[in-house]
């Protein structure tokens, strides 16, 4: 039976079709590593106990009805104090719209700003761009990045695109890589930005930035985050901000994320969703407006996940430098933020029970068949498929498997020819 010719062509998530199949093994019995999905196990990373109990009281006072478009005004208000407080940036309760996580309101900005043909450029690897770009029409323009820049795109990668894109897609902290951007190299682009929009004519679509900072709360060590409107404050009407409460606090499940920007820019994406329904639960929204409004508390619940990531991703980075150190087809990048690590596995060509390693399929398969790891390439992040390189997410990831892991991995890779 036919359907939309949309429908017929969209890619579904492989990222959570990885992480079924290795459920799948795991069924069977045998031993699984499972570094595939973006997510938190809630025994290792639980929300913060005062948020839970505020889930609860608000729907004990009966908190179970339609929100507003935009999100109830407790929570921007809260928002509001919590983004000046935190990254002191200025936006008005009416500058915030509030959804269901992250995803819809990507999708609203795609839709606010794209028309059918606007190009949209992005680097690769970076999460689900090409998916709404897709879904919008839009002609995606796909920078590929270095490991040598840590998978962060460079100005001068962008500076060929510039006059005909519509819109800059930039991700700091990014997912996958667990890297960010510099001052510097960030303040390049947003110059780039800058003269581009004094250059265009007032009857021109200007040249927008969405930034996904979702991450954000998650830099560890010396390392700090920086955004296009705290560099630049004449890109504020320019740019729109992706954030949320999942990644922040591991609350993954309770799909509150926010967006803030100029207002004329939020309204339209508010339109958007509208007729989506794509709304956060009013409870749950309610919560989150009373738990941020704790600064302390909130201060303690961002300490305590960094130190939980951090372990587990320098675990991992040690363990898989030593095997580099040892001559192994190893190398890996030092964490910086977000819970993923990228691992080069650089295994092309290397024999594997009388078989050659053909591509990264190949690599995909003998480790998952031999050590029972699974992660994802990132060739799903819009990547080469030539590229070995791939993504580790420590969100389920307990710290006694780490050793057992790599005491697997190192016998396995002897074995390679």
């Amino acid at each position: 039976m036919k359907i939309s010719n949309l429908a017929e062509n969209l890619v579904s998530s492989e990222i959570i079709k990885l992480a079924w199949e290795l459920n799948k093994l795991k069924d069977t019995g045998k031993r699984i590593f499972n570094f595939t999905i973006g997510d938190f196990d809630s025994a290792i990373f639980p929300i913060p106990i005062q948020l839970k109990e505020e889930i609860k009281k608000a729907y004990d006072e009966g908190f179970t009805t339609y929100p507003p478009a935009n999100g109830i005004l407790p929570l921007r208000q809260s928002l509001s104090k919590f983004l000046k407080r935190k990254l002191d940036l200025s936006y008005s309760p009416d500058e915030i719209l509030v959804a269901g996580g992250a995803r819809p309101l990507v999708y609203s900005a795609f839709r606010a700003l794209i028309d059918p043909g606007d190009k949209v450029v992005f680097p690769a690897p970076s999460w689900n761009n090409i998916h709404y770009c897709y879904l919008s029409k839009a002609v995606p323009v796909i920078l590929e990045t270095t490991a040598e820049n840590g998978f962060m795109p460079t100005a001068a990668q962008f500076v060929p695109h510039i006059k005909e894109a519509t819109m800059l897609a930039l991700c700091s902290p990014l997912n996958p890589s667990g890297t960010i951007f510099t001052k510097e190299n960030l303040i390049e682009i947003c110059e780039l930005v800058i003269a581009e929009n004094k250059r265009r004519s007032t009857t021109e679509k200007p040249l927008y930035i969405l930034f996904d900072q979702i991450y954000w709360t998650l830099i560890f060590k010396n390392n700090k985050h920086f955004n296009p409107v705290s560099l630049y404050p004449e890109l504020r009407n320019y740019t729109v901000f992706i954030d949320g409460l999942s990644k922040s606090f591991s609350a993954t499940g309770l799909r509150v994320g926010w967006a803030y920007g100029p207002s004329f820019i939020i309204d339209s994406m508010k339109s958007v969703l509208s007729h989506v329904g794509a709304w956060a639960p009013t409870a749950e929204q309610m919560a989150t407006a009373r738990f941020l409004n704790n600064p302390v508390i909130v201060d303690d619940g961002i300490v305590l996940i960094n130190q939980k990531a951090i372990e587990r991703l320098d675990a991992l980075y040690v363990g898989f430098l030593k095997l580099k150190n040892d001559g192994f087809s190893i190398d890996v990048i030092e964490p910086k933020a977000t819970i993923y690590l990228s691992v080069k596995f650089d295994l092309i060509g290397k024999m594997y029970n009388g078989s050659v390693i053909e591509n990264i399929n190949g690599i995909q398969e003998f480790l998952l068949n031999e050590i029972g790891l699974g992660v994802v390439p990132f060739y799903i992040f819009g990547n080469s498929r030539d590229l070995p390189w791939f993504r580790l997410s420590v969100g389920t990831t307990n710290l006694n498997e780490i050793e057992e892991l790599f005491s697997i991995l190192k016998s396995s890779l002897k074995k390679l020819k």
